[in-house]
């Protein structure tokens, strides 16, 4: 992904319908598959200067997609008036420079006490797992370290260190595993359950805000492997690791 800056600075006579010209472009925005979210932002100081960020999937998704898809005309035609304003409109990429600063809430991977909670959840779970009539036979012939594996995805997810994406593949390498399994809805749905048991087993914070969220999780990401299981499906081999917070589904780019 990529995210785009549009800088305004906009004479005093100009300021009148500009918030509800970007308003009404917005829709336009909110249809196109490119866009993951965007934002205006107004100058504190100088109210006069704008600021809009909008975060594509891609800068070729943004240059060749969107400015050359059905929804760029709708958005074109409402800020047209306002494009000799612009003193800035570039794409930024990330950088390793990032994370949460003091005033920001826990994420769910501090919340559930690091990577040792997910290494004791797994650990749990892959025991009741191998005991289990449904599920064992989907799971025969586990690598010894496949319960430290899918810990370290886990971690990942709900916010702690990219240790999976850095030596496992990422999400390319999780999706390898469910490819051809042919996992069905009762397997799937032991899964979750058995999954939940090794939650309480070994004590994962049990509030209803956190558990919420873990649910959450487990719920979109089994029926995501279990469509990708089946014959003949062909899902997108590249994607991100998803990050999953507080109550809230991430974007999920194919």
């Amino acid at each position: 992904m990529v995210t785009e800056y549009i800088r305004y600075r906009l004479s005093p006579e100009r300021l009148d319908g500009f918030e509800a010209g970007y308003e009404r472009a917005a829709a336009a925005l909110r249809a196109a598959p490119q866009c993951v979210d965007y934002e205006l932002m107004r100058s504190v100081a100088d109210s006069d200067r704008y600021i809009l960020r909008i975060t594509w999937t891609s800068a070729d998704d943004h240059l060749r997609g969107f400015r050359g898809g059905p929804h760029f005309a709708a958005f074109f035609a409402e800020i047209r008036p306002y494009v000799q304003d612009i003193e800035e409109m570039t794409h930024y990429a990330p950088t390793p420079v990032t994370g949460p600063g003091g005033g920001a809430p826990p994420t769910l991977y501090e919340w559930a006490g690091g990577t040792d909670a997910f290494l004791r959840l797994c650990d749990a779970f892959y025991r009741l797992v191998l005991a289990d009539d449904l599920l064992a036979p989907l799971f025969a012939g586990l690598e010894p370290d496949h319960a430290r594996h899918v810990a370290t995805w886990l971690a990942e997810v709900f916010g702690g260190p990219e240790t999976y994406s850095a030596r496992r593949g990422g999400y390319p390498a999780m999706l390898s595993r469910h490819l051809g399994k042919a996992i069905t809805e009762p397997q799937r749905r032991r899964w979750v359950n058995l999954m939940m048991d090794a939650a309480d087993e070994v004590d994962l914070p049990a509030d209803p805000e956190f558990r919420a969220a873990f649910v959450g999780y487990l719920e979109w990401g089994t029926r995501l492997a279990l469509s990708n299981s089946q014959p003949g499906a062909t899902p997108p081999r590249r994607a991100p690791v998803p990050h999953w917070g507080w109550g809230v589904a991430p974007p999920y780019q194919g």
